[in-house]
């Protein structure tokens, strides 16, 4: 009965761990309008006529939406300017167009782009995941390999809520490999792949994700605090 009340109060405290994480990413730590995500080369008179005019279109129609959408990730996000940043919509006198009609109206572009990002993170959000994977899945970082982890990791908690165990854990591993030098992205990666898989009984990859972590990370808090020393040692594992 001990045991019994052990392994729920662990599961209560990992369902925790796993909730902070899902909150710090899809709060996302850069503003998206403030990020600059990288085209492909080639086509540069296709892109000077016809994308460029375009891109100055799309930015003023998603402007609204994009403000809208920062300002939930530094504080929270509320079900009423969800939807509005998804379908459009008025907040006090200022009328916003959502960024599902930038997406549809300016495909192709940067901005449409950048609107994926936006969409997927606003429906894992409102805990519409299907939706969230379809939009977070279609987005490329193209180079903004920050933003790219993140929209990894939103895709692993997205496919973890639908108990999709071995996608969710493939996109935490994604998320983990995007850019190992950007040690923030890729500790928390690791430690929430770590997480998960461990909560799901696939030790195997618990165990890799946290000697990773703990070989590649010394400084992340949970290793200089020991803690991923302990869920090593209960694995049975230990170096």
């Amino acid at each position: 009965m001990a045991h019994q009340a052990h392994k729920e109060t662990s599961t209560v405290d990992l369902a925790e761990r796993l909730q902070q994480g899902w909150q710090k990413y899809t709060k996302p730590i850069i503003a998206i309008g403030s990020i600059v995500i990288l085209l492909s080369g080639g086509y540069i008179g296709y892109k000077q006529f016809v994308l460029k005019p375009r891109d100055i279109a799309a930015n003023e129609a998603i402007f609204g939406a994009e403000n809208l959408f920062d300002k939930m990730a530094s504080t929270s996000f509320g079900r009423d300017s969800a939807i509005v940043v998804l379908n459009g919509g008025n907040i006090g006198e200022q009328n916003i167009t959502g960024v599902l009609k930038v997406i549809n109206k300016y495909g192709g572009t940067q901005v449409a782009n950048r609107a994926q990002y936006i969409a997927g993170a606003t429906y894992l959000h409102l805990k519409e995941f299907d939706k969230a994977i379809s939009y977070l899945e279609k987005f490329k970082g193209n180079g903004a390999n920050q933003i790219q982890s993140k929209a990894y990791i939103m895709l692993g908690h997205a496919y973890a809520e639908k108990n999709n165990v071995n996608r969710a854990l493939e996109y935490y591993k994604k998320a983990a490999n995007v850019n190992k030098k950007d040690k923030s992205i890729t500790a928390d990666a690791l430690y929430m792949g770590g997480l998960y898989a461990d909560s799901q009984g696939k030790t195997s990859d618990a165990k890799s994700l946290f000697n990773e972590l703990k070989e590649g990370y010394p400084d992340f808090q949970p290793v200089r605090s020991g803690e991923i020393d302990k869920y090593l040692a209960r694995m049975g594992e230990l170096k």
